[in-house]
């Protein structure tokens, strides 16, 4: 008898496990209790309140420890704390209709910003420009690299939780920073690689690749979008099926007609043209950023 209630009760235990995950984790919102107040984050025991008050310019504290990162800007995947919960869709969707949680995220993002060199200049379009510290904090950008995949993080936060429209400002910023001004080097990469395909926007992700490929030398390194896509940029023409398309100075710059002519290629799929011109390895790696940029 008392073996078969222990057999029930692994059951029982198993079947809510389950029927949590079937409906997508209802009753557990840790980020969103997290952001409203009601519980800190683990291991550290702060509160979000604290967080921007108590930790604001503690720039030691916000570089060497490595477990508050997930708590500000929670995402549907793990990070390195075991500790976070990773976001559910019945979460993000209770996030977006909080308006509190939503204003502390952006006290998150500006938290961070500042810990970076950077100020939000403008709220409502979420522009940014360098804050008056930011040699010191571009220094310390360039000493410790695992900050680029807290950008990352980031960005993919902004994108989740109801702030788009602040990804696209970020990316240009350190794409100037890094292909115009020369400065982070060790930020320019991960710019590259991560930051822009982060961009939810589409229009603004391929404004993003075009202005990377304007500043980028030399420009036959350029592996971010495919060569033909890369001729369009540079005003020049190639070969349709039947007849070559004609760009004056005036339709490059019109992302209209750029737009028309990306899609144009997408349903002739010059896709597979490209791979047969490359070699694997490459032409791969260009497909896949075909399919990221488009």
């Amino acid at each position: 008898m008392c073996f078969q209630s222990n057999k029930f009760n692994r059951f029982r235990s198993a079947a809510r496990d389950m029927q949590k995950y079937r409906h997508d984790y209802p009753d557990e919102m840790p980020n969103l209790q997290f952001y409203r107040g009601q519980i800190p984050s683990s291991p550290d025991g702060v509160f979000i309140e604290d967080f921007h008050n108590k930790w604001h310019r503690k720039y030691s504290k916000l570089e060497e420890v490595h477990s508050y990162i997930q708590w500000l800007f929670p995402l549907q995947e793990p990070g390195m704390n075991y500790q976070a919960k990773e976001l559910t869709k019945k979460e993000i969707e209770a996030f977006l209709e909080d308006g509190t949680a939503k204003q502390r995220l952006v006290a998150s993002y500006k938290l961070m910003l500042d810990f970076y060199g950077i100020e939000l200049s403008n709220d409502i379009t979420g522009e940014v420009k360098r804050a008056n510290n930011w040699r010191e904090r571009f220094d310390n950008l360039e000493t410790n690299t695992h900050n680029n995949l807290r950008i990352t993080r980031i960005l993919k936060c902004l994108g989740t939780l109801g702030f788009p429209h602040y990804q696209a400002p970020l990316v240009r910023f350190f794409l100037e920073q890094t292909l115009v001004k020369d400065k982070l080097y060790n930020v320019k990469e991960n710019a590259l690689n991560y930051f822009i395909f982060a961009v939810i926007d589409k229009q603004e992700r391929r404004n993003l690749v075009k202005y990377a490929y304007a500043h980028y030398e030399p420009k036959h390194e350029f592996v971010w979008c495919p060569k033909t896509i890369q001729s369009i940029f540079r005003g020049e023409t190639f070969p349709d099926d039947n007849n070559p398309i004609d760009l004056k100075q005036d339709d490059i710059d019109d992302n209209t007609v750029v737009n028309d002519i990306l899609t144009a290629i997408d349903k002739k799929q010059y896709r597979v043209k490209f791979l047969d011109r490359f070699s694997s390895l490459y032409a791969s790696m260009m497909s896949f950023l075909l399919l990221v940029s488009l």
